[in-house]
């Protein structure tokens, strides 16, 4: 975190001047000492002593090397506590809008592939059974609604996250005339946290922020999952690129999706870091604590993981391709149109449960016979009820069935095309 300290410490330094706490001339070496160990770190002409105590100590150590005795003015109206406190949240800050960043990246590519095959008709399914006619589109629009979700709690938890804990101190604050309001701004916070113990003790954003990157993970698991199913050769769904997949090292014909498979194991380890943190904090007395530390080891893996597996999936959904026939073929053996064969029957006037009945009837005869419900002839149906006239294979044509699927939300093809654009509208607000 030495980019966040070391922004920290420089309005530090302006504010201790401002208020006549320390010299205008100690102020503007001091900034001017930081602003060159950064230049050096960020370079690598200055490398980090794994030796020193903490960041902290040895970015102010290093700058009273370079400049003397002003250099250990910095630390005047302020605690370790306090400093931490602050880094931390502007860590999460920098890295949340990379985050927010990737997630709209692969909401945009979700929208893009759902555009695309907006009218690829597959069966939807429940408990794994095939249930009944969506689209492709449809689907994935699905996975892009719960991202633009975790995109607003992020947003959310950055908001409730936005207030400055410097001035703190270790925790009762400080006889110095400090301006703590002054301070928060310099730092784009909108305000001073409002109570010092709260200000060092808090670390309620951090679990925030881990229960929110748990669901983002949440999310790309069950997409991975979904992946996994729709490329294996029992679904054939999807064909996923090459990049995205392995081979075996004794089966030549494998085409494993260990990109899905690794960011459905990583959701377990970012599950963890979450469940750590919630452990370490729950019997903590106020303030600080040294198990606080914890903190940052839970949240920097959670991060590095998160932002690593979504810029493994934007690319694996752009070049994500669909096996139309392949699913259109799962939806017709699938008996999906049993609900609209059923329909059918009720909007001639028989009760649903009846029409239930006979449409399983004819489900379970298709099956004895190895055909599907658009191939029984008319006369067949007739044995099951006179109410069956030829209209009813239009009433069950499956693109038919998709077609008069019309409410709100739904999976036609105007219905997913207006999902895309609802969509794109919100992330251009976002951006």
């Amino acid at each position: 975190m030495y980019p966040e300290d070391i922004a920290g410490s420089i309005a530090h330094a302006k504010m201790l001047a401002k208020q006549g706490i320390i010299p205008e001339e100690a102020s503007a070496k001091i900034i001017a000492g930081l602003e060159g160990i950064l230049a050096d770190l960020n370079s690598g002409k200055l490398e980090i002593d794994p030796a020193a105590e903490d960041i902290h100590m040895f970015i102010e150590e290093t700058l009273t090397d370079r400049i003397g005795q002003d250099g250990k003015m910095l630390h005047t109206a302020r605690s370790r506590n306090d400093q931490v406190a602050l880094d931390i949240r502007l860590y999460m800050r920098e890295e949340n809008g990379q985050i927010k960043q990737l997630l709209k990246d692969l909401v945009a590519a979700l929208c893009d592939q759902a555009e695309k095959y907006k009218a690829s008709l597959m069966p939807g399914y429940t408990h794994l059974q095939r249930a009944q006619p969506v689209t492709f589109g449809h689907q994935l629009m699905a996975y892009a609604y719960m991202f633009m979700r975790d995109l607003k709690r992020l947003g959310q938890m950055e908001e409730r996250m936005n207030y400055s804990p410097i001035g703190s101190c270790a925790l009762a604050g400080t006889t110095y005339p400090i301006d703590r309001v002054y301070e928060a701004e310099l730092l784009g916070f909108k305000a001073p946290v409002a109570n010092s113990l709260y200000g060092v003790s808090d670390r309620d954003h951090v679990v925030e922020d881990l229960s929110d990157l748990a669901l983002v993970m949440m999310h790309l698991s069950r997409l991975s999952e979904e992946l996994i199913l729709w490329s294996s050769w029992e679904f054939h769904f999807v064909r996923l690129a090459d990049a995205y997949t392995t081979g075996s090292s004794i089966m030549p014909q494998k085409k494993n999706p260990d990109m899905a498979e690794l960011a459905r194991g990583k959701t377990g380890r970012v599950y963890g870091d979450l469940m750590a943190i919630l452990t370490t904090l729950k019997g903590l007395p106020l303030a600080y604590n040294k198990d606080m530390q914890e903190d940052k080891e839970a949240l920097f893996d959670a991060i590095d993981n998160v932002e690593l597996c979504l810029e493994t999936f934007i690319p694996i959904i752009k070049t994500l391709e669909a096996n139309e026939k392949a699913m259109h073929q799962a939806a017709q053996k699938g008996f999906i149109n049993a609900t609209d064969l059923a329909d059918y029957l009720t909007k001639k006037g028989m009760p649903f449960r009846d029409a239930y009945h006979i449409s399983g009837q004819l489900v379970a005869l298709c099956i004895d016979q190895d055909t599907v419900l658009e191939d029984l002839p008319l006369e067949t149906y007739k044995g099951y009820s006179d109410l069956f006239e030829e209209d009813l294979y239009q009433a069950i044509d499956l693109h038919n069935c998709l077609a008069t699927r019309t409410s709100l939300g739904g999976p036609t093809p105007e219905s997913v095309q207006k999902q895309v654009d609802e969509v794109r509208g919100k992330l251009a607000e976002e951006n």
